[in-house]
């Protein structure tokens, strides 16, 4: 990565991208007709085992995220700049439990979890795979959000008076205060109406689950919010500088990134997992293509990433993890393994 250019006034963005298995904050500039970008900060990210179940040590996440927009307003101040704004994304499915106040449940389920398999037969026998599909377009996948929150309601979790914020919508909300679900990743719980653009409200109903239980949509490109003073004053940035959404699924910003020249493209874009797939107008929602367990997942500007999850580098993180572990020399998981 290059430096962000040194041109004064120019406004400088701050990218917070999260992997499964790593993490970094990137400083991205536009002058002389290109972008130029410079990673800040780089951290690792991986599951923490509590109470016979795997989870997202979130209070980490966020800590690692404030040190990367510090570093960054560091940078822009180092060439005369200012941030201008803040997006963020991080894998899918997964979410944290958020009280009225505001208060974290508890440290988000990571996805990796078992609980939502064991209630993939209960979805199932409320909306058939059918249904499910005609609605959604999502790949059948037994930790799809849709079936966490239905463990949820078997350990006996009460979910009123309570909202599940994706993992990036948490983020931006303990940035900004404000309680937004961005599209590209809402359209990967398996509540989201693929063809409408809107949650699936009668799934909702149908599982018993709040109207309310998720934020309003928001779309790429629309302002979440302002950074809280206090974080402010703890990074250097200024109160001004806004909190953006973008496809804060990573496959969706990652896609809207390929530099294709004609709407006839496919991409391959490995992280963890590794998705395979072309981006189309309208969703794809026949027999056939479920059949093929494809996936219908919303982009950015209203197009559809038709896909299919392929195995991606886990193997070799959690490879490098047991190495490490056995105290053998395996380099930083967080510069070898893609988030």
């Amino acid at each position: 990565m290059t430096a962000a250019p040194a041109v004064p006034g120019a406004a400088l963005f701050a990218a917070v991208d999260i992997g499964a298995s790593s993490g970094r904050v990137i400083v991205g500039g536009v002058g002389g007709g290109k972008a130029e970008l410079h990673v800040v900060h780089r951290f690792p990210n991986g599951v923490m085992e509590h109470d016979g179940a795997l989870h997202w040590d979130f209070d980490a996440l966020f800590a690692e995220v404030l040190i990367g927009l510090a570093a960054a307003a560091d940078h822009a101040a180092a060439v005369g700049d200012v941030i201008a704004s803040i997006g963020i994304d991080t894998w899918a499915v997964d979410y944290g439990l958020v009280d009225g106040t505001g208060t974290l449940a508890n440290q988000p389920f990571s996805y990796r979890d078992g609980r939502g398999a064991t209630q993939v037969g209960r979805v199932h026998g409320v909306l058939g795979p059918d249904r499910l599909y005609e609605t959604t377009g999502l790949q059948h996948l037994p930790f799809n959000t849709i079936f966490q929150l239905a463990a949820e309601q078997a350990a006996g979790r009460n979910l009123a008076g309570l909202q599940a914020l994706l993992i990036p919508d948490l983020i931006a909300f303990k940035l900004t205060g404000n309680r937004r679900t961005e599209s590209t990743n809402a359209s990967t719980t398996g509540l989201y109406d693929a063809v409408a653009g809107d949650w699936a409200t009668e799934f909702l109903a149908a599982l018993d689950l709040s109207a309310e239980l998720f934020p309003p949509l928001i779309e790429p490109g629309e302002t979440i919010g302002t950074l809280l003073p206090e974080l402010a004053g703890r990074t250097g940035l200024t109160a001004a500088t806004l909190v953006v959404a973008v496809g804060s699924h990573d496959t969706a910003s990652a896609v809207a990134a390929v530099p294709a020249t004609a709407p006839n493209f496919a991409y391959i874009s490995s992280g963890t997992w590794s998705l395979v797939g072309v981006e189309l107008d309208a969703p794809v929602l026949s027999q056939a293509s479920r059949s093929a367990n494809f996936t219908n997942e919303r982009g950015v500007d209203g197009t559809t990433r038709y896909l299919r999850n392929v195995g991606g580098l886990w193997l070799l993180s959690e490879s490098m993890r047991r190495w490490e572990k056995e105290a053998h020399d395996a380099g930083s998981p967080a510069s070898a393994s893609a988030p």
